[in-house]
C-alpha cells in the first residue's frame, strides 16, 4: 500500500478559545430517513408519551394550541406523517423462499411407479396419497419387472414412515407424517393419507368407478376443503393431466427425473472456435510439440466455457483448419492438443476411416486408452455402431488391450411382441442384435485377399471375441478388461444406466450409443432418458467423453428420409 504524500505547507495553530468550544456530536451514518424526519420535527407537534406508537405517527393538530399551530404551519406540512408515508413504499422487504402455505401435491400412481423416491423430492411441500393410489400399488407389486421393483420399494418407504413414530399405534395421520423422519433431510413437508371418504361431484360423463376419475375427485374435494392452499395433481399420464385441466384443476408433470428441460441444451462435446480466435488468444499463447502432436496453452475469455475432453475446431477459408481436444484446464489457462486424423487411409481403424469431422472426433475418443466412459449420440446412419465396433475389434484383436467385447441393449420392441424366443441367452438376444450382424458384415467385407475360407475363418475368430448379454442378468457382475458396448441406450432409465456403468472393473471401457429421437420406453423423454442423464453427469470428467454425430453417412436415401419424415 503506497504511503500518503507529505503535506505541502505548515498547518495553522488553533487559538485558545477553540479548545473550550464543545464538540458537536457527529450524526450517525446511514440513519433511517424516518428517524431523521422525527429528529427534524418541532417539539410542539409531538404526541404525549402515553400515546401508542401508531398515534405518534398521526397528525397532532388537536394537541397543539392555535397560535403555535399557526406559527408552525409551514413546518407541519413536512413533519412526520408525510415523511412516514413517503418512506413506506421505499422499504422493500424480501420475502424468504418457501414462505406462505406449502403446496399440497396429490401424486398419481404412475409417478410412484416411475420414481420410488419421488415422495421425498418436493422440498418443503406436502404430499397427499389417495386410497385408490395405494390400491393400484398393491396390484402391481408382483413380478420381476422394473415397475414391480419400484412399487415394492415405495411400499417399504411408506411402511418405514408409518413405523418411525414413537408409538405407531397412536400415529395421527390427520396431522401428517414428517417426510424427514426416515433421514431424508431434503424433504421438509408432510405425508397425508386419505383416511375418509371425500365427497366430490364430478361431471356425469365421467365413470365414477375408474381410478383416474377417483383421483380427480379427491383433488377437487381437497381444493374445496382447503381453499387457502394450492392443491396440484402430479401425474405422468398426459390424458390424466388433460382431463384435470378440462375440469379446472391444476395438474403438472413430474419434472424431478429430468436431467434437462430441453434436449437442445444437451452437451454436444464439440465447440466451434470464434473466427477471431488467433487474434484474441495469439499474444499470450504458448505452443510446443509433444509425441508428434502440437499443444497450445491459451488464456482468455474462452477458457471458462471449455471442458476436459471437449473437441474444438476452427475452419476458416484460406487457412489451415484446427482440430484439437481440451486435455487440461488449470485456473485461467487451458491446454489444447491436436487430434489424430482418422480421415486418412493410413490411420484406418479395422479398415474404417472417418468421413466427417464428428466421426474423426469419435474415433479419437474410442481409441484413447485414458477414456473409460464414452457416449455417442446422433440420428440414424451417423455411424455410431460401426465406428465403435471397429475400434473395439482393433483394440481387442490387434492391440490386445481388452480381452473381449460385450454387447448388450434394451429389449424394447418397436411393434407387437413376437412372443417367447427359443435357445440360450445369446440365441434369445440374436434377433435384437441385427445391427451388430450388419456392421460385422461391413467390417468383414474389406478383406478380399484371403478368399472365402479366410474370410470365414476371420469371421469365426471375430465372433468368438464378441459376447451378447442381456440386461436382465447384469446385476452383481463385474467386467474385467472388457470393451462393453451398450446399444440403444436412449431406452434406458437413469437407474438402469447406473446399474450398467457400475459393473465396470479395472481396465474396462464402456461405450453408450443412442438416438434420443427414437425413445420407445414408456414415460421416458429426451430430458429423462438415462443416456441424457449420463451425458450431463459425466461431462468434464477427465476419463470420459461425448460426441454428437451430426451428419449421416449411411446412404443418400437414409439421410433424406431422416430429414423429411
Amino acid at each position: 500500500m503506497p504511503l500518503p504524500k507529505p503535506p505541502a505547507k505548515r498547518g495553522a495553530l488553533l487559538d485558545a478559545a477553540a479548545f473550550e468550544t464543545p464538540v458537536t456530536p457527529r450524526p450517525k451514518r446511514r440513519a433511517p430517513r424516518a428517524a431523521a424526519a422525527r429528529r427534524a420535527a418541532p417539539a410542539p407537534i409531538e404526541a404525549p408519551r402515553s400515546a401508542p406508537p401508531a398515534i405518534a405517527e398521526a397528525p397532532a393538530a388537536p394537541v397543539v394550541p392555535a397560535p403555535a399551530a399557526a406559527a408552525a404551519a409551514p413546518v407541519t406540512t413536512t413533519a412526520p406523517t408525510p415523511a412516514a408515508a413517503t418512506d413506506a413504499p421505499r422499504r422493500r422487504v424480501r420475502t424468504p423462499r418457501g414462505s406462505g402455505p406449502a403446496k399440497l401435491f396429490v401424486l398419481d400412481t404412475n409417478v410412484l411407479m416411475h420414481d420410488p423416491m419421488s415422495i421425498f423430492r418436493f422440498e418443503e411441500h406436502d404430499i397427499y396419497l389417495p386410497m385408490i393410489t395405494l390400491e393400484e400399488l398393491d396390484g402391481h407389486k408382483k413380478g420381476m419387472t422394473e415397475v414391480a421393483r419400484n412399487v415394492r420399494q415405495v411400499s417399504r418407504e411408506l411402511d418405514a414412515l408409518a413405523a418411525s413414530a414413537d408409538d405407531p399405534r397412536k400415529l395421527d395421520t390427520a396431522a401428517g407424517i414428517p417426510l424427514a423422519r426416515t433421514g431424508h433431510r431434503e424433504a421438509g413437508g408432510k405425508l397425508y393419507f386419505q383416511t375418509s371418504l371425500l365427497d366430490a361431484r364430478l361431471p356425469d360423463g365421467l365413470p365414477q368407478g375408474k381410478a383416474d376419475n377417483q383421483i380427480l375427485g379427491v383433488v377437487q374435494a381437497l381444493r374445496a376443503a382447503h381453499p387457502e392452499r394450492e392443491v396440484v395433481l402430479v401425474s405422468k399420464d398426459i390424458n390424466m393431466r388433460i382431463k384435470a385441466r378440462a375440469l379446472g384443476l391444476p395438474a403438472e408433470d413430474y419434472f424431478n427425473d429430468k436431467a434437462l428441460e430441453d434436449g437442445d441444451l444437451l452437451y454436444t462435446g464439440v465447440l466451434a472456435l470464434p473466427a477471431d480466435f488467433w487474434e484474441r488468444h495469439g499474444k499470450s499463447m504458448e505452443s510446443w510439440q509433444q509425441g508428434g502432436v502440437t499443444c497450445y496453452r491459451i488464456a482468455g475469455p474462452l477458457v471458462p466455457s471449455l471442458m476436459i475432453n471437449q473437441f474444438v475446431y476452427l475452419e476458416a477459408p484460406g487457412s489451415a483448419a484446427l482440430y484439437a481436444k481440451v486435455t487440461e484446464i488449470t485456473g485461467k489457462t487451458a491446454v489444447l492438443r491436436t487430434v489424430r486424423d482418422y480421415t486418412h487411409a493410413k490411420h484406418a481403424v479395422w479398415g474404417v476411416t472417418a468421413r466427417n469431422r464428428e466421426q474423426n472426433f469419435a474415433l479419437n475418443l474410442l481409441m484413447d486408452p485414458e477414456c473409460d466412459f464414452i457416449t455417442l449420440t446422433g440420428t440414424a446412419g451417423t455411424g455410431k455402431t460401426l465406428l465403435t465396433l471397429a475400434a473395439a475389434l482393433s483394440q481387442v484383436l490387434d492391440e490386445r488391450r481388452y480381452s473381449e467385447i460385450i454387447v448388450t441393449r434394451v429389449t424394447v420392441p418397436v411393434g407387437e411382441d413376437i412372443g417367447f424366443l427359443p435357445g440360450n441367452e445369446e440365441e434369445k438376444m440374436s434377433p435384437w442384435m441385427g445391427a451388430l450382424d450388419d456392421n460385422m458384415e461391413v467390417l468383414a467385407r474389406g478383406d478380399g485377399s484371403a478368399g472365402d475360407w479366410g474370410r470365414a475363418a476371420t469371421q469365426d475368430l471375430v465372433r468368438s471375441k464378441i459376447k451378447i448379454k442381456s440386461l436382465n442378468f447384469m446385476r452383481g457382475r463385474t467386467f474385467l478388461n472388457k470393451f462393453v458396448l451398450i446399444d440403444e441406450a436412449q431406452n434406458l432409465t437413469p437407474k438402469q444406466m447406473k446399474t450398467l456403468i457400475t459393473r465396470a472393473g479395472p481396465g474396462t471401457k464402456i461405450v453408450c450409443l443412442g438416438n434420443l429421437a427414437q425413445i420407445d420406453t414408456p414415460y421416458l423423454t429426451e430430458g429423462s432418458s438415462g443416456l441424457t442423464y449420463a451425458v450431463d453427469r459425466f461431462k468434464g470428467w477427465p476419463h470420459s467423453g461425448h460426441v454428437t454425430l451430426a451428419r449421416g453417412e449411411r446412404s443418400r436415401l437414409a439421410d433424406y428420409a431422416s430429414e423429411v419424415l
